[in-house]
This record gives C-alpha cells, structure tokens and sequence, in this order.
C-alpha cells in the first residue's frame, strides 16, 4: 500500500480523523469562533447578577441555611453552586440545541461536512467535546468570580471542575438528542419549558426538605438537581461516597442520550 501512495505518504488516517473527525470539529468550531470569545463574558456575567441579586441580595434577609455541612451555611454559599450547575447546563444546552440547529436545518452546515473522511459520529462528539471546552472556562471564570465574593472556603471547590465537566456533558448530550426532534425554531420553546421549571425547582435557591417527600422523589429524579448535588457538596466541604450517586446518574443519562444523539443524527444526515 505505501508502495502505491508514494514514499512520502502514509497510509494511516490524520490524527484528527481517526476517531472519525472529533477533534477536527473542535478545531473548526476553534477557528470559527476565535473572534467571538468576549460572549463567554456574558455567559459568566448572567450567573454573577444571579448571585449578586438572590446570594447576597435576598441572602441578607435569609440569614443562613440551617443544617447544611455540620453546620448553618451563608444563603449565598448555598446559592453558588447551584448557579454554578445551572450556568454549565445553560450552555451546554446552548451549544448542542440553538448553534447546532442552526448548523443542522438551516445552514446545512453538515451536509458538506460530510463529504469530507469526517463521520456522523466525529460530528456528534466533536460538538459535544466544543460544548465542554466552553463549559470549562465558563465554570473557571465563575469560579473566580466565586473566590474573589469571599465564598470560598476549602480546596475542595476545585472538584468543581470536573463537575461541571460532566454536568456539561449530559446537559450537551441531551441537547444533542432534543435538537433532532425540533421541526422549526417556535419548537425551542418546549426546551424552555423544560429548563425553567428545573432552575427554579430543583433546590437552586432553597433546600430539598422544603418539599414533602412525594415531591422531593420527583426532584431528585431531575438531571439538574443532581448536578447541583454534584458541585454543592465539595463546594461546601464535603467529600464522601454521596457524590457516586449524582456522578453515575449523570453518566449514565448522558451516555444514553449520546448513543440515541447518533442514531437520530445518522438518520437525519444521511436522509
């Protein structure tokens, strides 16, 4: 074979395209959006009046939060986090249901990209694997914002990170599946439907055993409560055998929306 491609030219498939054009995507998305890196201000921005408006605003007529980490927690401690989980979610979603939607039905932006050794399934991963890149230095920036609000109190909130990272990856992957089903841009509103009534419900500003225990079933059935539960724990110092339930459920939540992701995007780009 190399006899035939010449001396020079390796028959082994670029690098970038061996897992079928992943980090291809990525660096095209790189390259595209190299310019348009000051909307990641906004993304951080949005969660810091969240916290500046219920943390410290409502925070200092609520007092503390009894009976969190062994002890009160300030109401703005309690909130990060919380704001943290829905900031990674948010653009996550963003990413894999607004920006690909646009690539998908409108541009036809992989149409031609597929015409390229670039697979479905590189596609799929590739947007996902952008989504998390982003996610990553947003949740690094809030993170700061955090620390420099003084609500940082152990080592343990760099477990954040990683949180976040797979709380993007099941938010990206979800809207990865969602966007197949979308038929024009008025079906987005089905998707806010959804996420509003999470970010409102699902302890971001007040503890689960406010509910009654029906409905606290229900809450901890939703994939944002158990993100929060992911990045609130160690941001509040705690670090135990807990934090395997909300990581293997999002896992587990993400890695079937991704398998169902490439089937509906194999249907829909190869149709």
């Amino acid at each position: 074979m190399s006899a035939v491609l010449g001396p020079h030219v390796s028959a082994r498939p670029e690098p970038a395209l061996r897992s079928g054009g992943a980090l291809a995507m990525v660096e095209r998305n790189l390259m595209i959006y190299r310019h348009t890196w000051l909307l990641l201000v906004a993304e951080i921005f949005e969660p810091v009046l969240y916290l500046l408006a219920f943390g410290v605003g409502i925070g200092g007529l609520v007092g503390n939060v009894p009976g969190l980490a062994d002890t009160d927690v300030r109401y703005a401690e309690f909130v990060a986090p919380a704001l943290l989980a829905t900031t990674a979610m948010n653009g996550a979603m963003n990413e894999t249901t607004f920006n690909l939607f646009n690539k998908l039905k409108t541009n036809h932006t992989y149409e031609s990209i597929l015409t390229t050794p670039m697979t479905v399934r590189g596609v799929a991963l590739g947007e996902v694997c952008w989504a998390l890149l982003r996610g990553a230095l947003v949740t690094v920036g809030f993170l700061v914002a955090v620390t420099v609000f003084g609500l940082v109190h152990t080592p343990l909130v760099l477990l954040v990170i990683p949180g976040a990272l797979l709380v993007g990856f099941t938010f990206a992957a979800l809207g990865l599946a969602v966007v197949t089903y979308l038929r024009d841009w008025q079906d987005f509103q089905y998707i806010q439907l959804a996420m509003l009534p999470m970010f409102l419900f699902a302890t971001t500003f007040y503890p689960l055993d406010v509910y009654p225990r029906p409905v606290q079933l229900l809450v901890e059935c939703l994939p944002l409560y158990q993100s929060i539960e992911l990045i609130r724990q160690p941001s509040l110092g705690e670090f135990g055998v807990e934090l395997l339930l909300p990581a293997a459920y999002l896992l587990a939540v993400g890695g079937l929306a991704l398998m169902l992701a490439f089937r509906r995007l194999d249907r829909a780009l190869r149709s």
